[in-house]
């Protein structure tokens, strides 16, 4: 595969064992119950941020033609989940009319796109109300997949729909959910809080949660998954956002292991003759969950020959389930063709160098 950026060579890869486990939770219920931090997280290896970042799969389509917003893997079935927001002009069933595309990001009505490991679309569904889609996670379950989302979506100063809640629900093809529909049971893990998202570590079974408290403060919490959806929500482990995080644009997490990884920065801008002016302000961040520290923060030039090129989330990818110890650490990024050609595209890089 193209290797997009210069890095370390490649070398025998000791990456840390674990499993993956998918539990079911039946009914629609709002769990609410606060915890604090109670134990250590355990040792582990971490993706190493020089590695230089393979391509796997450049420029594809969605479903939408709006900007990848996140995405997860399904492991265990080869599946991809991307979200979106909702085009402006679509009408979905049930709605009178279409909408427009400031409404859709006002109301937090996203697009979950289902794809194979080939890059080709084999499902969507729509979510009304939910939120940004800063985030998702993905718990495998049977020959399909309980998707963990934001929802109840509130606007902010901008008119942009965050999450105040988490949201468990089955992805099924075609389907247009509501947060109080019955197939969604929602959780409360930190009250008052908005911007609320969530990601899963396919590894240890654990999901972590962001979240902002009092209009300004950010944090991370940690827990174990089958806790999380029994309603337990004492955290393994709670951060606060670092600092450096604190001017760049925020665009997704991902955990694995001890270590929490962040992405962020902004897209090319171009001049009306449509060259580029602004070059690659992509950065990977890993920080310690016993600590909070920041690790290692480096630049990324993965994709940096895209044009446009937004950063929009991070994932952990296992590629064989029947050897767990190799992983892999994807970026997403949205891009377009021209400045004429808007529709938004999607493009997947990957770091696998543990160490």
């Amino acid at each position: 595969m193209k290797r997009e950026t210069t890095g370390l060579s490649r070398r025998q890869l000791l990456k840390r064992a674990g499993g993956i486990t998918a539990t079911a939770l039946v009914g629609s219920v709002v769990l609410t119950q606060a915890g604090t931090a109670s134990a250590a997280v355990t040792t582990s290896k971490r993706f190493d941020l020089t590695d230089g970042s393979d391509e796997w799969f450049r420029e594809i389509l969605l479903n939408e033609t709006r900007v990848l917003q996140s995405f997860a893997f399904d492991n265990t079935n080869k599946h991809l989940y991307t979200v979106q927001l909702v085009q402006g002009g679509r009408v979905l069933p049930g709605e009178a009319a279409a909408v427009s595309g400031t409404d859709r990001a006002k109301n937090g009505d996203l697009c979950v796109t289902r794809l194979d490991w080939q890059g080709s679309i084999i499902g969507r569904m729509y979510l009304k109300g939910f939120g940004h889609g800063v985030s998702i996670g993905v718990e495998p379950s049977g020959n399909s997949a309980y998707l963990w989302t934001e929802s109840d979506s509130v606007p902010d100063s901008e008119n942009n729909g965050y999450g105040t809640k988490i949201a468990r629900f089955k992805f099924a093809n075609g389907a247009v959910l509501q947060p109080d529909s019955s197939q969604v049971t929602r959780y409360t893990p930190v009250a008052g809080s908005d911007h609320n998202t969530v990601t899963i570590d396919p590894v240890t079974s654990r999901i972590a949660h962001r979240y902002r408290i009092n209009g300004t403060t950010w944090k991370f919490s940690l827990y174990d998954l089958a806790a999380f959806k029994a309603g337990t929500f004492t955290p393994l482990a709670t951060i606060a956002q670092p600092a450096a995080l604190t001017g760049p644009t925020f665009q997704g997490y991902a955990s694995m292991g001890q270590y929490l990884y962040t992405i962020d920065g902004t897209a090319y801008t171009y001049d009306s003759s449509g060259n580029q002016t602004s070059t690659s302000n992509t950065y990977v961040t890993s920080i310690d969950w016993n600590t909070g520290i920041v690790f290692e923060r480096r630049l990324s030039n993965a994709g940096q020959s895209l044009f446009y090129r937004e950063p929009e989330g991070l994932a952990i990818q296992i590629p064989d389930t029947a050897a767990p110890t190799v992983c892999r650490l994807h970026l997403g990024f949205g891009s377009e063709e021209s400045l004429t050609q808007t529709d938004k595209k999607a493009s997947f890089y990957y770091k696998d160098l543990l160490v």
